[in-house]
């Protein structure tokens, strides 16, 4: 088990991903530009713990009960920073509002989602949750990317962490290609069944269907007809230049679409899309 994308260059392509895309497709510039300075904080902070080669006290095998406070807290400030300078106008107050709020509550935030069965789960709101999980997210990957890989895995949530997965992907196999589950969290990714709901188990193919948009021929809205929940998968075999995470965020017009026809994500992304 390892994450995805959890490595320097990993980190190099999501940012030159969302600099490429938020050129190509001016509706999702503003989110693209503000994912990308994000994603350059988060890089900092996952060097800063390979650089320091940090080791949790607890066993890795999957997520350690506890973050480390000690370690990661004092990296908190800048994350505030790079939002209130860069994001949306309601996350860049907030991110003021919290800086002026002090380490007790941004230690109780951070709890809250890191205790949470799933990132969206914590009991805080949409613009609370970014903050945490943008925090949190390169500090799961660092550990995921220590831990050892399993197999013969056939649940729907991550391996390590137990969190719901953001989007799938499908990579070349054969002349076909197999599908794959990217976690919300640790961007752990495992294998899963490509005709089977994700959410609730659903394997009828005719419940199961699935729609495309033509300035996304890549990103397909796998849905669900029994539960009502769907999920976007990154198709590799059409597009082997996606970055999965960076592509399902600029396919915003296909979340509007599926949330007009009365579907609900499994998952909202980082920026709660």
């Amino acid at each position: 088990m390892r994450s995805a994308f959890a490595t320097k260059s990993g980190w190099d392509q999501r940012i030159a991903r969302a600099g490429e895309l938020s050129k190509s497709y001016s509706f999702a510039s503003e989110i693209l530009s503000f994912y990308r300075e994000i994603a350059l904080f988060q890089k900092a902070l996952y060097n800063y713990l390979e650089t320091s080669a940090y080791r949790p006290v607890e066993n890795t095998s999957n997520l350690p009960d506890n973050w480390d406070a000690f370690v990661l807290l004092p990296h908190f400030q800048p994350l505030l920073y790079v939002t209130s300078r860069t994001g949306p106008k309601p996350l860049a107050q907030l991110a003021s509002e919290l800086s002026d709020a002090g380490t007790t509550v941004w230690e109780q935030l951070l709890n809250d989602h890191w205790q949470a069965e799933h990132a969206d789960d914590d009991g805080s709101s949409v613009s609370d949750s970014f903050f945490a999980h943008a925090f949190l997210q390169p500090y799961a990957e660092y550990l995921a990317a220590q831990a050892d890989s399993v197999s013969n895995y056939t649940l729907a949530v991550c391996p390590f962490c137990f969190r719901r997965p953001a989007l799938g992907i499908l990579r070349p196999e054969g002349d076909g290609a197999k599908r794959s589950l990217l976690c919300s969290l640790c961007s752990t990714e495992w294998e899963f069944r490509r005709i089977v709901c994700p959410a609730c188990g659903e394997q009828d193919v005719d419940r199961l269907p699935i729609y495309t948009a033509s300035e996304f021929e890549h990103i397909r809205v796998e849905a669900c007809d029994t539960c009502k929940v769907y999920i976007k998968t990154v198709d590799l075999t059409k597009n082997g230049r996606a970055v999965p995470v960076v592509d399902e965020l600029a396919a915003i017009p296909l979340t509007l679409w599926a949330a007009e026809k009365g579907y609900r994500k499994l998952q909202a992304n980082l920026l709660g899309t």
